[in-house]
């Protein structure tokens, strides 16, 4: 920045991006999306009989992949939508300048409400929630027909242990979540980022909308964190009722703003190398956005440390299950990386301030965040696919998996790009009406 930012430095209209300079990247993304969702559709719902139990097929090995895409894509837009309340309830100054961006990056999750619309249906439900069938076996066995009085009555412990968590993991109340979580945090993003560009189209834009989107983000707050932590229980902790975990939540979470924040950086980066937001930017706000990623990573390493210590130190069948699986074969190997890689190396790169502010270092770290972060999310899906798609016989399940997973992961991944390009030729780049922007864009850290 070689002189102080005035308002005349900044276009009176904002920076945008012209649809033709993305078209061809966003018609590659879309037809990549098409072509994936119609042959995941078919690989999950054609000769997949729903009366039939989980079994290790195709449609039953696609489900784990379909469900690990999910996961690890929409933590990202989660993770930004954490960003985008934090900025608006703290009132902070610095993150004017990107608070278009955590917009644009947090509206792509209701979106991926559309790619969970497989998670509704039984045929895909079988292979994944083992306590769906359960309950579905015991419908009309009871004496009025009623699949909680037969798991009371049941003389399977794991079936009473349903029974007492019925009132949270029953069929309909859960289909209810699904639905709500995208549609009720989807609804307070989409109205967030309409006050933001409301403001732009302003002539005399004022503050009446930053008051209103910083009273109104103190209750979409606990809304995020209720849809991040049950979301996480509902899709993922749920592959195994059994388990128990008191801190499940805040690890999903931990990983949702760590690659959220990793993600606001390598687009920023992108974005500037590409000759915008040159005036409302420095390395002053690299700097910043970089110690939020390694505040992060600490996190991230000291809820995972602190959930393996708590679940090793008591000892209880119904916690060590989890654990006991991701150690056994293979599967031993991903953990030890995920424990050096997600932590060691990433905490000794951006320990060091100047690293932090070099764009040129911080693509290659934020890439690499994401590999271990997509690692994370299939350690947690991956390990169950075996054991419950062959019964228990067998700790992984036979034929080729990992084109299944690169399928699902490709077409998620461009159904997300789409959604996210297509966002950024629509509104100014960043907020150029917001009273603080020049204090933004003159940010000494």
């Amino acid at each position: 920045m070689g002189h102080f930012i005035t308002s005349k430095d900044i276009p009176a209209d904002g920076e945008h991006i012209e649809k033709g300079k993305l078209s061809r990247p966003i018609m590659v993304c879309g037809v990549v999306a098409l072509i994936g969702l119609i042959a995941s559709v078919c690989l999950l719902f054609i000769g997949n009989d729903v009366h039939n139990e989980a079994a290790d097929t195709v449609a039953g090995r696609y489900a784990y992949s379909w469900l690990f895409a999910f996961a690890f894509f929409v933590s990202l837009p989660l993770g930004s939508a954490f960003w985008l309340l934090l900025h608006h309830v703290s009132n902070s100054g610095w993150g004017i300048s990107v608070r278009r961006l955590m917009e644009n990056l947090a509206c792509v999750f209701p979106w991926l409400g559309i790619l969970a619309i497989p998670f509704l249906f039984p045929q895909v439900q079988q292979h994944l929630f083992e306590w769906m069938n359960i309950h579905r076996g015991f419908e009309g066995v009871g004496l009025y027909g009623s699949a909680k009085e037969a798991l009371h009555n049941s003389h399977d412990a794991h079936d009473h242990l349903l029974y007492q968590k019925y009132f949270y993991m029953n069929l309909p109340f859960w289909l209810g979540r699904m639905i709500g979580y995208f549609v009720i945090l989807g609804a307070c993003l989409f109205y967030l980022r309409k006050l933001s560009v409301a403001q732009d189209n302003d002539p005399q834009p004022g503050i009446a909308r930053l008051k209103t989107a910083r009273r109104r983000t103190s209750w979409m707050l606990p809304i995020f964190a209720i849809t991040a932590t049950f979301l996480a229980f509902d899709l993922l902790k749920a592959l195994d009722y059994k388990w128990f975990s008191t801190m499940y939540g805040v690890y999903f979470f931990a990983g949702c703003a760590l690659n959220g924040m990793a993600l606001l950086i390598l687009t920023t980066i992108c974005l500037r190398r590409a000759g915008y937001m040159q005036k409302i930017m420095s390395p002053e706000h690299h700097h910043i956005m970089g110690k939020l990623t390694f505040a992060f990573v600490v996190f991230w390493a000291y809820v995972s440390f602190s959930q393996y210590f708590l679940i090793w130190y008591a000892n209880i069948t119904e916690e060590t299950s989890y654990f006991l699986l991701r150690n056994t074969g293979n599967w031993n190997i991903a953990n030890i990386a995920l424990v050096f890689g997600h932590f060691a190396l990433p905490f000794l790169f951006l320990i060091r301030s100047d690293v932090k502010k070099k764009p040129g270092l911080m693509i290659p770290i934020t890439i690499y965040l994401f590999v271990l972060h997509a690692l994370d999310h299939y350690i947690i899906v991956a390990p169950e696919r075996g054991p419950s798609l062959t019964h228990g016989n067998s700790l992984f399940s036979g034929g080729s998996v990992v084109w299944l997973d690169l399928l699902a992961f490709v077409t998620v991944g461009a159904f997300f790009a789409f959604v996210f390009l297509r966002s950024l030729t629509k509104f100014s780049l960043y907020p150029h009406r917001d009273p603080r922007i020049i204090e933004s864009a003159n940010l000494y850290n």
